[in-house]
């Protein structure tokens, strides 16, 4: 039977070639693998190998530091091919600087195309993305200038009458993944793991080009003692293991801690003390957010402001048995964390495969997913993956919003330096911000609003003093904060004018509440 060699991160550093393809499997800090990839930055620092690599990788997998932040060196990368480069500043420098070729593809569709691989398949083939920055006819996911000029990965293909993407597939030299116990035989577990990811896809559609497998791993223990249930990737696919010296360093469960057994599912924490956040501009933007929600609606949540806030005020108001929140990493119920830490969550009743969970969001669709936004125009189109030069690319935001039934963004009207207070329930607006984010043309088309509407998805877009909704119409002012000026604080600060409803309303002055639950548990009932 065919066994991983066991050797060190030096030594599993110098099997990688110059001018090859690495597929690094990982989500923010979770599950990345440490050892091997500090080895191998060493390495190159050291001698200049290896060089003009590929890299590979459906999720952000950074904490701003740690993770591929290891392969932004002038050199070290020729191209790379990600989902997510928000917690990645250097590699978004080398991205924005034309140092590199870089590629954006929609995170779950980059986790499902290794599964398209592994089988074979002439790639993954998709209405996601159409319409969007994603699709060839408009950027085909080319994040700089150097890349216009370069090959396309994604085409435009026709079957049985209607458009779809194809993502094409890309053949993989070395396979970079992180588990929990190996055996001696080479048997990987990730039990210890935050999240299941796509690891036995990524191992698959490897070893279809003939690559190679490299494993770290906490624990090495005896042959066949890891119940068979619990072997996430056999033996026979590893050809190398590096065992980890230094797991509270280089083999943290997450940014934020080596290992919490609640973040894994080993216990459950008491709920008691949940929620309860500040009363801030996010959270009464979250606030207004949630009052869209119906009884049994199962959710998602996205980065930035949804992240952070829709959670905690679930719980705060008591409905978390109403409603089932879900985040693209596979979690299913619980308090999902924020930040550098998104992905993970706490007492959540499951975990599935990340390029699972993607088939729920492309197949069915969420009932309801909050999102950030950066931009929005007068089509209810949205900008959420390019603010700026540097490129933080589409993470899942374009898998989830294609197909979800409700999407409703969550932003602030104005940024850069926007300060609001709340006095006696009600917004006053001290400062405002320099950004418009109300604008005649997008920098990149995140969300085609178009489309949304051709279809019949329902739309909001959300601020702490003006609620828009997507009609046929196009976009449409149905709320605005008691006291708020329609001239001066909307209209004026915005470079459209957008549909004015005969029927404005003021949005509910509970969401200005200081103190306690504002009223949604009665609402929802």
């Amino acid at each position: 039977m065919k066994r991983p060699v066991f050797m060190s991160g030096e030594e599993a550093a110098r099997l990688i070639e110059s001018n090859k393809t690495i597929a690094t499997i990982g989500m923010t800090l979770v599950s990345s693998s440490e050892t091997i990839l500090k080895a191998l930055e060493k390495r190159f620092l050291e001698t200049g190998a290896p060089n003009h690599l590929t890299l590979l990788h459906s999720c952000g997998q950074s904490d701003r530091d740690r993770g591929i932040q290891h392969f932004a060196h002038e050199g070290m990368l020729e191209r790379i091919v990600g989902g997510h480069w928000g917690l990645q500043p250097r590699i978004m420098e080398l991205i924005a600087g034309n140092k590199l070729l870089a590629y954006n593809f929609p995170q779950g569709q980059f986790a499902q195309l290794y599964r398209s691989m592994a089988g074979g398949e002439p790639g993954k083939i998709t209405k996601v993305g159409l319409g969007t920055f994603i699709d060839p006819r408009q950027e085909g996911g080319k994040m700089n200038e150097v890349t216009r000029s370069a090959p396309d990965l994604i085409d435009v293909v026709t079957v049985g009458g209607e458009e779809y993407l194809r993502y094409k597939p890309i053949p993989i030299d070395y396979c970079i993944i992180r588990g929990t116990r190996i055996d001696e035989n080479g048997n990987l577990s990730t039990e210890e793991e935050a999240m299941s990811l796509e690891v036995f896809s990524a191992v698959m559609a490897c070893k279809k080009f003939g690559g190679r497998v490299i494993a770290q791993a906490k624990y090495k223990v005896a042959a066949n003692t890891i119940h068979c249930k619990q072997v996430t990737v056999p033996g026979v696919f590893i050809d190398a293991a590096v065992i980890c010296p230094d797991p509270e360093e280089d083999h943290r469960q997450t940014h934020s801690f080596a290992f919490h057994p609640a973040y894994c599912g080993n216990i459950r924490l008491p709920d008691a003390g949940e929620g309860g956040i500040p009363l801030t501009v996010r959270k009464a933007i979250g606030r207004r957010a949630v009052m869209e929600l119906r009884r049994d609606d199962i959710l998602n949540v996205g980065t930035g402001i949804p992240n952070d806030v829709i959670g905690p005020i679930i719980a705060e108001e008591g409905i978390s048995d109403d409603v089932t929140i879900t985040v693209e990493s596979g979690i299913y119920g619980g308090v999902p964390m924020g930040g550098i830490d998104f992905g993970i969550a706490k007492n959540n009743f499951a975990l599935v495969r990340h390029d699972d969970q993607f088939d729920f969001y492309n197949g069915q669709g969420v009932d309801a997913t909050f999102m950030g936004a950066g931009q929005i125009n007068a089509d209810g189109s949205v900008n959420a993956t390019r603010l700026g030069p540097n490129p933080t690319g589409a993470g899942g935001f374009i898998d989830i919003t294609t197909n979800a039934k409700h999407v409703v963004f969550c932003s602030t009207f104005t940024g850069k330096g926007l300060e609001c207070t709340f006095e006696c329930g009600r917004l006053r607006i001290l400062r405002e911000g320099s950004l418009i984010k109300f604008v005649k043309n997008l920098q990149q088309v995140s969300y085609n609003g178009l489309i949304a509407r051709r279809k019949g998805q329902r739309m909001h877009y959300i601020t702490e003093r003006a609620v828009f909704e997507l009609r046929p119409e196009g976009l449409v002012l149905t709320e605005l904060a008691e006291g708020i000026d329609l001239k001066t604080q909307v209209l004026d600060l915005m470079e459209f004018k957008p549909v004015v409803s005969k029927d404005l309303r003021i949005i509910p002055p509970c969401i200005y509440r200081e103190d306690g639950p504002f009223g949604l548990k009665a609402m929802l009932e």
